[in-house]
């Protein structure tokens, strides 16, 4: 039988994030990255049959030709030909949409009037998704949204404390991300927990360079950290989370920062990065922190402790908590994180097994806490293949 193979595409503003997903198996065919992309130095690396491989592109090469480069791989390696449909992870589907869609002209049109609400993000998956149809002419592309798993909180989660208007007139509320994520941990921790899904809840910690948490009362969310953006929240890699939204106005009158240096700041230049100085990967951060690095040991403490709180407070919304699971990158893969948010937790009975702790790394998927403490897992997520099930299903439809 025909292989049937989804091509999945994430687009950032310089990178491109593409995989080959096999609708039956489940299993990643191919995979790689387009990095650096628009700069004296873009490349595309992909992983095939267990072997890494880098092309180096034409200076300034741009998402048109990252795309044509993987699609000329993709004919090389015979494996165009069973390529089904295009799955895209769009970041914000704003109240539009409340679940991935098939693209065509309307919904485009309706992708680029949203970019207004993500300007740093949206432009960026509309660009691959011109350059995927131009590689790809004859084959339905579906947009998956971040935001869709998060269209069932109530109002009172995510309504700003603002005069009505802005939200009416201009959509400004709380909308989540990491939507992908969350879903594809709900579905997998109902089955680690022999549970339905619209029984469970859980506390969903995905943790990486974008980080949020959601609380998913009977399999849906209820509550989210981010926001209106992927800005609010979390302590993130380079992102800063919850501030005081003063701060921004008095950068701009007393210290003569302008609106979009402000901006740079609180996206690019703070989280870990802006607390450690030294990096926003958790790795170093947490190695320098072991070597009595002060500002890097206070990294790890701010990130463990705003993770700690929000865990905590989205027990209110659920009533009675089925699992905390962790995942994402530095959720999959760090203890140290994961021990310091646990221990920060007794009050709720949490009690860490450090073995078990220890041992969940790396892509293993199992729970960390003693027997007859509350349950706290690590489950490796694969936002890809929720992206991939999703276009089958639709192009199926």
């Amino acid at each position: 039988m025909k292989e049937s193979l989804v091509f999945v595409l994430n687009c950032g503003s310089s990178s491109l994030k593409f995989s080959l997903i096999d609708s039956q198996s489940h299993a990643e065919v191919f995979s790689g990255l387009g990095d650096s992309l628009g700069s004296d130095t873009p490349i595309v690396k992909y992983k095939y049959q267990g072997t890494k491989h880098t092309i180096d592109l034409p200076a300034q090469s741009m998402h048109q030709k990252a795309v044509d480069t993987i699609v000329d791989l993709l004919a090389t390696l015979s494996l165009s030909d069973n390529v089904t449909a295009i799955g895209h992870r769009v970041v914000h589907g704003g109240e539009l949409f409340t679940q991935s869609v098939v693209i065509n002209e309307q919904v485009l049109s309706q992708l680029e009037q949203l970019s207004k609400l993500a300007p740093l993000h949206n432009p960026a998956n509309i660009i691959g998704i011109k350059a995927a149809s131009i590689a790809f002419p004859a084959l339905k592309q579906i947009a998956v949204f971040d935001t869709a798993f998060h269209q069932t909180m109530p109002p009172k989660a995510f309504t700003y404390a603002l005069p009505r208007d802005l939200y009416v007139e201009h959509g400004i509320r709380r909308y989540g991300f990491h939507g992908t994520s969350h879903l594809y941990i709900t579905q997998q921790a109902a089955k680690v927990l022999n549970k339905p899904i619209d029984d469970l809840n859980i506390i969903s910690a995905h943790l990486g360079n974008g980080a949020s948490v959601t609380a998913i009362r009977n399999g849906k969310s209820v509550d989210t950290s981010m926001g209106l953006t992927p800005l609010e929240g979390l302590v993130m890699g380079t992102r800063c989370g919850d501030i005081d939204p003063a701060i921004s106005q008095y950068m701009i009158d007393q210290l003569g920062y302008t609106n979009d240096e402000v901006n740079d700041i609180f996206n690019k230049k703070s989280g870990l990065l802006g607390l450690s100085g030294l990096s926003n990967d958790c790795r170093v951060v947490e190695e320098h922190a072991m070597r009595d690095h002060d500002h890097c040991q206070l990294a790890v403490e701010v990130f463990c402790y705003r993770l700690a709180k929000y865990i905590a407070s989205y027990t209110v919304p659920l009533g009675r908590l089925d699992a905390l699971v962790f995942t994402g990158g530095i959720g999959e893969n760090s203890d140290i994180i994961r021990a310091n948010v646990i221990h920060q937790l007794k009050i709720f009975g949490f009690e860490l097994d450090r073995q078990a702790n220890l041992d969940a790394r790396f892509g293993k998927e199992g729970k960390i806490t003693v027997k007859d403490s509350p349950i706290a897992l690590v489950i490796p997520t694969n936002e890809e293949l929720v992206i991939a099930l999703d276009a089958i299903a639709l192009i199926e439809e």
